[in-house]
Formats: structure tokens, sequence, C-alpha cells
């Protein structure tokens, strides 16, 4: 059975790495929780589940959802599957409201959990033993995926419901970096005093917001995490399918937390191009590189400047010299040094996605990459102490 027409992609889709170029024989020697079955299945058997999964959630060739139906319906009952930012397929675009449906094929009920409200109803639960959560995360504080296992595990608390984790590789896991949020900057963007990149699975950062007491009133979600085998923390590997609609390849994924900060400016981030968050631009900058935003069906319907050319940077060459150890912030000063209305370079979502008031003020002043960089390091010794709490897999550090 196939859900998706275009989300199981060959390894070559994301061939290209940012630790180089990663072998097939490298990817298989990490299995993700959800393909160890023989771990979990005698948690599942005759349990009434929901699945909270999406595009990503495949064992191999095959959706979670189908392989756990393949095993029979009086062992295994799905009774609903909840879905985050994106969609089912991820064939909504970044923001757009995402509708309650029923799968045609399977007849399950899909329950968004990017709509009417983010956080599982009690009467979503009432008829549910037990919540399994397989979403494929990119370690990033901004990508929303998080934020939707925050109010799962506080609904599963509430509701006295176990959840199993099925734990996945983070692409990002091999630095920590960028400015700790601000709680007076928190959002669904940004939930939890953490830096942009936190360098966590998806199953630790569970435990953090578990061991932190971050869920509501302090409750603990009684939580079981299935941990990845043969990984570690910056270990290469590609993604087989792409996390959402517009990060398109592993290179992609790793620019993605220096170049999404402009989300929060005027600048196009690429987005209605095949190569977002590899490019960025605006049809008053200069450049002579240029690119055409248009509106693409299941990647971006209405991006920023459609049908205008932007001038601006190719970053689909960029690859560090030293790998990939932390943000990178000069495209964003050099675009605001270089254009000509600074007054109107940012705009007011520029705080939820930084987390900070002070990103934006250090920038107007005039402060260069290192000087910025430099402040954020003692919030971020602090992150360091809290995050080895919690830690599975053996450190890059």
């Amino acid at each position: 059975m196939n859900y998706f027409k275009y989300v199981i992609l060959s390894i070559s889709f994301f061939a290209y790495n940012c630790y180089g170029q990663t072998e097939e024989s490298e990817i298989l020697k990490i299995k993700t929780g959800a393909e160890q079955i023989e771990k979990y299945i005698s948690l599942i058997q005759n349990k009434k589940i929901a699945i909270v999964a999406n595009h990503t959630s495949f064992i191999r060739d095959k959706h979670l959802v189908d392989t756990l139906l393949s095993r029979g319906i009086e062992m295994v009952r799905i009774m609903k599957v909840f879905v985050p930012e994106h969609g089912f397929r991820g064939n909504f675009d970044a923001g757009e409201v995402v509708s309650n449906e029923t799968d045609s094929i399977t007849g399950l009920p899909i329950v968004s959990l990017y709509g009417r409200y983010k956080k599982p109803l009690s009467e979503d639960l009432a008829d549910v033993d037990l919540v399994i959560f397989d979403i494929q995360d990119v370690g990033v504080r901004f990508y929303t995926y998080i934020s939707t296992l925050h109010y799962v595990m506080e609904a599963c608390a509430e509701q006295g419901i176990p959840l199993l984790l099925l734990d996945r590789p983070n692409p990002n896991s091999g630095y920590i970096d960028g400015p700790v949020l601000d709680m007076k900057h928190s959002s669904f963007i940004g939930m939890h005093r953490i830096p942009v990149v936190y360098g966590l699975t998806i199953g630790e950062f569970a435990k953090m917001i578990n061991g932190e007491k971050w869920l509501k009133n302090g409750v603990s979600c009684n939580l079981k995490v299935i941990p990845c085998e043969n990984y570690y923390h910056g270990k290469s590997f590609s993604l087989p399918v792409k996390p959402s609609p517009n990060l398109t390849s592993d290179h992609s994924v790793m620019l993605y937390p220096s170049v999404c900060f402009f989300e929060g400016t005027i600048v196009s981030e690429g987005r209605g191009t095949m190569m977002p968050f590899e490019v960025y631009g605006h049809p008053e900058m200069k450049g002579d590189f240029s690119f055409i935003p248009r509106s693409i069906p299941e990647m971006s319907k209405n991006p920023k400047y459609k049908d205008r050319e932007c001038f601006g940077e190719d970053l689909r060459d960029f690859v560090p010299k030293n790998g990939w150890n932390r943000l990178y912030l000069q495209w964003l000063i050099d675009s605001y040094n270089k254009f000509p209305d600074q007054k109107n370079f940012f705009t007011p979502f520029f705080e939820k996605l930084a987390g900070t008031d002070l990103l934006r003020k250090q920038i107007k002043s005039g402060m260069s990459e290192i000087e910025i960089r430099e402040s954020w390091q003692s919030d971020l010794e602090k992150f360091k102490k809290i995050r080895k709490k919690y830690l599975i897999y053996k450190d890059f550090e």
C-alpha cells in the first residue's frame, strides 16, 4: 500500500550529505526505532492504538501504519492517526491549516494537530490504550514536530495513557548552537528553553521534556523510547524521505538552521523554487545569481515575490571546511548591511524564529558574527549540562 505519490524515494534522492558522499552500507547500519518491531510488538498487541505519524513514518519502503495493519487487525487495533504540520502525506505548505479527514485506503480517521487545535482532546484519546509517536525530526527548535510532541505528551499524561516513541536519527546532531529561547518569545515554533540547534534525537528530547517538568502543571508522561541501533550523535547518514515539503535534500537540511532566519525578514529563503533553503534573494538585492519563485503544488503555493526575479546568493555548493559544526550568520548579516531599506528588513516573525529580541538588535548595531556567537556561550554551556542528563547515544564531544 502506498499513501504517497512522491514520498518513497530512492537513497540517491538524498545522496549528497553534509559529510560527503554517504554510502548505502552506512545508511543500512542505522536501524530506527520503528524498524525494530521485535522490541515493541509485545507492548502493542491487543491494544487500541493511536499513531502520531506523517509521510516520514516509514520502515524501509512501507509506512508504519501499513506495517502494523499487515500484522493483523486482532493483534494491533489502530483507532486513528494524529498528524502534525504538513499533514499525513507531507503536502501541506508551511503554516497551512491541516484538516481532519478519513484515509481513503485504510478508512482510518486522520486527526489534525495543526488545525483547530494542536493538542489532542480528551475525546480524541477516549478510545485509546496507547499512543505511538514516529516522526522524523531535523533537530532545530523552530521545526514544529517537537512542539507537537510536547502537546501529545501532555495530553497522554493528563489522560493516563502511555506514549511509545520510536526514535529516529537527528541529521543536525553534531553540534549545539544558537541563542537559547527567551520565554517571552515562546510560540509553537519555539516552546522550550533550548538553543536553535540542540543536538538531541526526538526520543532524547522527549526525555528532556519529562525530566525538566516542561509539561503543563509539571505532569509527567508515561514514556518509553525505542532507541535507534548503531547510531551516535554526529554520525553521517542520509534521510530516505524529505522531512517536510521544502527540505528537499540533505544539504538543505544542514543549511536550514541558518537560512531559515530569512523567514523573519523580507528576503526570500528560496521557497517557490526547487532549491529552498539553498538560495536566498530579493528583487531589490544585487548579485549575479537570480531565481524566480513560482507557485509549486505540494511545496509552496504562495511564496514570497511569486513570479518576480530575486537576486541574491546560491549556496548549493557551500560545504564547510571543518564540517557542519555551527550556525552561519554571515548571509543574514551581509544581506542586512547591503539592503537598501534596512528599516523594514526584519519582520515581527523574526523574534519567534530567533527566540529572542537580542539578535535583531545585535545585527542592527553592527556586531560581527563572532561577537554575536560569543554572546550565546554562557547560555549554551548551561544547556549542555542539562542536555547530558538525557542522552541515549554516544555524544559527539
